[in-house]
């Protein structure tokens, strides 16, 4: 069966019982239909108190992976099956994910449900509008781009100067004929003509704001403090001179909100905010993970692609921003996906080769050695496909023993959380055994130079980072500014360890190149601009929603 089938075949429990398992009342729930909700404002202030308190709360475990091949890799279904496999060995454990984006849902890459046995349901509902988030921070998101075209056109009393306007605006689509567009076309009634531009909405500054937001006070801060223009005598000019910040935030009230669902066992599920991991900072909200810290003793939680990108990011923007540290890190990887690596064609995957997963180890082995660069403990999850032979997944555990690091083979796709017993013990193991001695790649008071260069010669294995003059001009204008302890959120391919698509394995001893850089003020970090990485991505030659369909009983077929 597919997994749309799968997931639909399952009998889902009322979300009120499902809540119950973790200690919240139907009373602290806000009910969107029989099968998810949302925590109300006074349960989400109750569960950050506790899990702002070490003693209080669960130890927290991050999923990451190796670097995305077309052969896939099953970060989300590893996250779901462990989550499922610690609730099956008697432990209280609750997942927090990401909401997935319609971008990917109609084009190439999927959603984020997991796959298989090891899946979060509704998931229809989930991959496609879920509660409504990723459209309020769309809609809030261009408000904020209305009102300022509308403040040119009627009096301009800030003196904004058109050309330097930085705030874009968003669709929750791929369509790379937004990426570059002309706004105010038409007569003296239709605005002042300029150059604008769309991204993605799970890469705007909005969607950053709302992952790291702990309240509505914090919400209405950080778009307070958001850089959207320069006036004509270059002066930077904040989003809170406009006075509108409440109406945005109103439109925010719902979304704020973390969402609970389920999995196909019945388990509890945070899933709240989307943004990727290869042009934003690629997490779920801080508000999901507090209340999945305070309501269970293990907590899954994933970064988007792979360790480079995710993980990085995890550590050093959310972590920094949240107060909390993982207690140990999943590494995901599949034998096909290191062949792949090591050269072997995507139509020969199949074939059997000890020396293609030999030489595509050394990406796996490269994500090892960054994690422990944060000083946490690490385990490799094998994400089993039947075309892996005994020999190989033999070879891969070897490998990982010359890393001083344990591979654990998991069956989540097949067998769900029992599948995942055996990874499960092995987490536990490891968070009773070692204890995580967690640091940040860089230190907050370091330059902006110093910081990219940081991540691109530890992380990325670059040999230097090459800054176009108009880059430096910028990131010394930020630090004058005052926002020199700001981290920084790399946008680059998810497709390479490097900037690069095509270099695959584990590249090293090349010039990482930074293309631009932009303030995200009110999110609260600077994002490099890498490469060729867009921040509006398009649909392919064959997109998925080719195969998407509904019939007359609303049922949708074709969603992965």
């Amino acid at each position: 069966m597919t997994d749309i089938e799968i997931a639909q075949k399952n009998v889902m429990a009322p979300i009120a019982d499902v809540a119950k398992k973790i200690g919240i009342g139907e009373e602290s729930l806000e009910l969107y239909g029989p099968y998810k909700a949302k925590i109300t404002m006074a349960e989400l202030r109750a569960l950050q108190e506790k899990a702002r308190d070490p003693q209080k709360r669960g130890k927290l475990i991050l999923t990451t992976a190796v670097t995305p091949t077309p052969a896939g890799e099953g970060k989300s279904t590893v996250s779901i099956g462990l989550g499922d496999g610690l609730n099956r060995i008697g432990k209280k454990a609750v997942i927090a994910l990401r909401e997935p984006s319609l971008g990917p849902c109609f084009g190439v890459k999927g959603g984020a449900c997991g796959g298989g046995y090891a899946q979060i349901v509704p998931m229809e509902d989930i991959n496609l509008h879920f509660t409504g988030d990723i459209h309020a921070i769309s809609i809030a998101n261009n408000l904020i781009s209305a009102i300022i075209d509308n403040h040119i056109h009627q009096t301009n009393a800030l003196r904004i100067d058109p050309r330097t306007v930085t705030w874009k605006r968003v669709v929750d689509l791929n369509d790379r004929a937004l990426r570059n567009i002309t706004i105010g076309l038409g007569g003296r009634t239709d605005g002042i003509p300029r150059e604008d531009h769309f991204c993605i909405s799970v890469a705007s500054e909005l969607m950053a704001i709302v992952c790291l937001a702990t309240s509505i006070s914090d919400l209405k801060k950080r778009i307070d403090n958001i850089t959207v223009a320069q006036t004509f005598d270059r002066r930077p000019l904040k989003f809170g001179e406009f006075k509108c910040t409440g109406a945005i935030a109103a439109l925010l009230k719902d979304a704020i909100k973390p969402n609970l669902v389920q999995t196909l066992e019945k388990n509890p599920v945070f899933v709240h905010c989307g943004p990727f991991a290869n042009i934003a900072q690629g997490t779920n909200s801080v508000n999901a993970t507090l209340c999945a810290l305070a309501s269970g003793d293990y907590v899954v939680t994933e970064a988007g692609f792979a360790a480079d990108l995710g993980a990085e990011k995890f550590m050093d923007i959310k972590c920094r921003a949240a107060g909390i540290s993982p207690d140990a890190v999943v590494v995901v990887a599949t034998v096909r996906a290191l062949k792949m690596h090591g050269g072997m064609a995507k139509a020969d995957l199949s074939t059997p080769s000890i020396a293609a997963l030999q030489k595509g180890f050394e990406n796996l082995s490269v994500h090892l050695d960054n994690i422990k660069k944060f000083g946490v403990p690490s385990i490799v999850a094998v994400n089993k496909f039947v075309t892996d032979t005994d020999e190989e997944i033999a070879m891969l555990e070897k490998l990982c023993e010359t890393k001083g690091a344990r591979a654990v083979l998991c069956e989540g796709w097949a067998k769900g959380g029992e599948g995942m017993e055996e990874l499960a013990r092995a987490v536990v193991d490891i968070t009773e055994k070692t204890k995580a001695d967690f640091r940040y790649l860089y230190e907050s008071s370091a330059s902006f130079v110093e910081k990219i260069r940081t991540i691109a010669r530890q992380i990325y294995r670059a040999s230097d980072v090459e800054f176009p003059p108009s880059v430096l001009k910028k990131l010394r204008e930020y630090e004058e500014m005052g926002y020199k302890e700001l981290p920084v959120c790399i946008a680059k391919t998810q497709n390479s360890l490097s900037h690069d698509p095509k270099l695959m394995g584990a590249p090293k001893d090349y010039i990482f190149p930074v293309r631009d850089v932009q303030l995200y003020s009110g999110a609260g970090f600077v994002v490099v601009l890498a490469g060729d990485i867009m921040t509006m991505p398009g649909l392919p030659k064959m997109p998925a929603a080719l195969n998407i369909d509904i019939d007359d009983d609303g049922v949708i077929s074709g969603l992965f």
